[in-house]
C-alpha cells in the first residue's frame, strides 16, 4: 500500500535511450527480462491509481523498456541488408563472370573439335591417295629411276611420308587440345553453376534480411504508438487517479491514528491499573517470524510516480506468493483491526506490546481472507489469514508493515535477512 504525500517540482531524469541500446545486442531474453522488471516498477509504483491508469502504465513501461532495444534491432536488420545486399551484388559479378568464362571455354572446345574434324579429313585425304597411288607404284617408281633422279625421288617420297606424319600428328595434338577445351569448358560451366547458386541464395538472403528490417522497423513503431496512446490514457486519469491517492493517504493516517490510539488507551489501562494488567513486552532481541513464504516484489520506502509527479511512501514490504498461501501472526499479540481498509483491501494489524518504550505493531493487507477478529489474542506462528489480491494490488502478495505506536517502519530490519 502506498501513501501519497507530496507532488514532485520536477521529474527524476530518466536513463537516455543510448544507454539502453548500447546493450540492446545482448541475449534477446536479457531485454525481456529487463522489460519485465521495468513493467513490475511501474505496476509498483502505480498500485493506487486508477485499473485503467495502471493498465497504461504498464504499457507504457514495456513500450519505453521495449523500444530502445527495438530501434537497435531495426539498425542492425538495416545494416544486415546492406551487408547482404553488397554480398548478392558481388556474387552476381562472380556469376556474370563465371558464365563468360563458361561461354569463352565452350568456344574454345567448339573450335577444337572443327580443328580436330579439319585434321581427320586432311589426314584421310592423304591416305585415301597413298592407297590409290600404292607403295608398289611409289617402290616402282624408285627402281625405274636412274641413279641420277633416284636421290631426288627418294627425297619426294620422305617429303610424301613427313607430310603424312604431320597430318598423323595434328590430329593426335587436335584432339589432346579437343579434351583439354573440354575439360576446361566442363569446369567451366561447373563454376558458373557454383556462382548461380551462390548469387541466388545471397538474394535470398538479401530479401530474406530485408523482411526482417521492415518487421523491425514496424515494432519500433508499433512501440511508438503503444507508448504514445498509454500517455494519452495516463493523462486521462490523471484526477481520478490523484483522487485515489489522496484516498489512501487519508486511509494510511487513518490506520496510524487508529494503532496509535489503541496503544494510548493500553498504556492508559496500565497506569491506571494496580497490577500492571495488559502491558506485554517484546524482548529486546526478538526477531518477527516470516508471516508468508515468498519472495520480496516491492521495498518499503520512496517511491516517484514519474506519471503523475507524486512521492509516495510505499508503508511496507510487498511478499509475493501464491494465491490462498497461509498468513501467520509475526509475532504473539492481540488483533486491533481486522476488516477492509480501502487500498489495503482485506487488512488485518496485530499490537505486540512494547520495546524500548514503543508500541510494536504488524499489519497485513491485500488478504483474500482474514480468519481472526478484533480482540483476538493470537501466538506466534499462528494462522490468520490467506494471502489474496485485494484492494490497490497488481498480483497475489502479502503487504507486510512494522508500524511503532503507528509510525511504519522498515520491515526487513525485524524480518529474518533470508526471508524465511
Amino acid at each position: 500500500m502506498a501513501a501519497p504525500v507530496r507532488a514532485a517540482a520536477h521529474v527524476a531524469p530518466e536513463r537516455g535511450p543510448a544507454t539502453v541500446a548500447a546493450r540492446s545486442a545482448a541475449d534477446p531474453r536479457d531485454d525481456q527480462r529487463r522489460i519485465e522488471r521495468e513493467v513490475a516498477k511501474a505496476a509498483a509504483i502505480l498500485e493506487g491509481a486508477t485499473d485503467r491508469a495502471r493498465a497504461a502504465a504498464r504499457s507504457l513501461a514495456a513500450a519505453s523498456a521495449g523500444l530502445p532495444p527495438a530501434q537497435a534491432r531495426a539498425e542492425q536488420a538495416r545494416g544486415r541488408v546492406a551487408a547482404a545486399q553488397a554480398a548478392a551484388d558481388t556474387a552476381k559479378r562472380k556469376a556474370d563472370t563465371a558464365r563468360a568464362a563458361q561461354d569463352a571455354a565452350t568456344n574454345r572446345s567448339a573450335q577444337a573439335e572443327r580443328d580436330v574434324s579439319a585434321a581427320r579429313d586432311k589426314l584421310g585425304d592423304l591416305a585415301a591417295a597413298s592407297f590409290k597411288g600404292g607403295n608398289i607404284g611409289t617402290l616402282n617408281v624408285l627402281i625405274d629411276a636412274n641413279p641420277t633422279t633416284f636421290a631426288d625421288r627418294l627425297g619426294y617420297v620422305d617429303r610424301v611420308l613427313d607430310t603424312q606424319r604431320g597430318a598423323l600428328t595434328r590430329v593426335v595434338n587436335a584432339r589432346g587440345a579437343a579434351r583439354d577445351a573440354q575439360n576446361a569448358a566442363t569446369t567451366a560451366r561447373r563454376a558458373a553453376d557454383a556462382a548461380h547458386a551462390d548469387a541466388a541464395t545471397k538474394l535470398a538472403d538479401a530479401r530474406t534480411a530485408q523482411r526482417v528490417a521492415e518487421d523491425a522497423v514496424a515494432a519500433v513503431q508499433s512501440l511508438t504508438d503503444q507508448r504514445r496512446a498509454a500517455l494519452g490514457i495516463a493523462q486521462q486519469e490523471r484526477s481520478a487517479s490523484l483522487a485515489r491517492y489522496r484516498d489512501a493517504r487519508a486511509a494510511e493516517s487513518r490506520v496510524a491514528a487508529e494503532v496509535r490510539a489503541w496503544e494510548n488507551r493500553r498504556r492508559a489501562a496500565r497506569r491506571g491499573a494496580t497490577n500492571g494488567g495488559g502491558s506485554t513486552r517484546m524482548r529486546s532481541d526478538a526477531r518477527l517470524l516470516m508471516p508468508v513464504r515468498g519472495w520480496k516484489s516491492s521495498n518499503f520506502g520512496w517511491r516517484f510516480d514519474p506519471y503523475y509527479k507524486v512521492w509516495q511512501l510505499h508503508t511496507g514490504v510487498d511478499i509475493a506468493a501464491g494465491g490462498g498461501q497461509p498468513i501467520w501472526a509475526a509475532d504473539d499479540g492481540e488483533v486491533i483491526r481486522a476488516g477492509w481498509a480501502n487500498g489495503y483491501g482485506n487488512f488485518t494489524c496485530v499490537a505486540h506490546g512494547d520495546l524500548a518504550g514503543q508500541g510494536v505493531s504488524t499489519c497485513y493487507g491485500h488478504q483474500s481472507r482474514i480468519l481472526v477478529h478484533r480482540g483476538q489474542r493470537v501466538r506466534r506462528g499462528q494462522l490468520i489469514g490467506r494471502v489474496g489480491t485485494t484492494g490497490a494490488s497488481t498480483g497475489y502478495h502479502l503487504h507486510f508493515e512494522v508500524r511503532l505506536d503507528g509510525t511504519p517502519k522498515q520491515p526487513l530490519n525485524w524480518l529474518p535477512s533470508c526471508l524465511c
